[in-house]
């Protein structure tokens, strides 16, 4: 249960690192939005290591890179409060595209590894973004951390769930 609630904390700290600094440094912020990209992702990597990420292990940095890099792409003054399967819900509330919804969830339900899902959700992301949904990005990432079959209960829960209310 402590090794959980570190990791947690790990997140959320991060996060709010990420949102804080990108306010004032706009190096830092450039190097954040180059994180998920494969070929640039190197640049974060000073950041990372500060939070004690092994670089080498792909499961627990992409993770790292794919969420600050949202972020930074967003510019969020606050973390947000919706899951994920909230946040693709809301994305279409026009209720015609619901179908495009579900097969974005469906889509990320299909993902067997954390590597798989952080590269999935890097356009998600952005149109999560781009639709001003207020994503909270450390419970995303505290997911990611424990990418698998239960993560994948939960977005499903939160999309359907909102279905359910709505």
């Amino acid at each position: 249960m402590n090794n959980e609630k570190q990791k947690t904390n790990k997140a959320r700290g991060f996060v709010d690192f990420v949102i804080k600094r990108m306010q004032t440094d706009n190096g830092f912020a450039a190097a954040m939005r180059r994180a998920d990209n494969p070929d640039t992702e190197y640049q974060s990597w000073e950041f990372l290591a500060s939070f004690n990420i092994d670089l080498g292990k792909p499961w627990e940095r992409l993770p790292y890179c794919t969420v600050g890099a949202a972020i930074a792409k967003a510019k969020p003054e606050h973390d947000g409060s919706l899951g994920l399967g909230l946040a693709i819900g809301r994305c279409y509330n026009d209720g015609n595209s619901d179908s495009q919804a579900k097969a974005k969830l469906r889509r990320m339900l299909a993902c067997e590894t954390v590597e798989e899902a952080c590269l999935f959700l890097r356009p998600l992301l952005s149109l999560i973004a781009s639709r001003g949904v207020q994503l909270s990005y450390g419970k995303l990432l505290n997911e990611l951390c424990y990418f698998g079959p239960e993560i994948k209960s939960i977005w499903a829960q939160n999309f359907y769930g909102s279905k359910a209310e709505t």
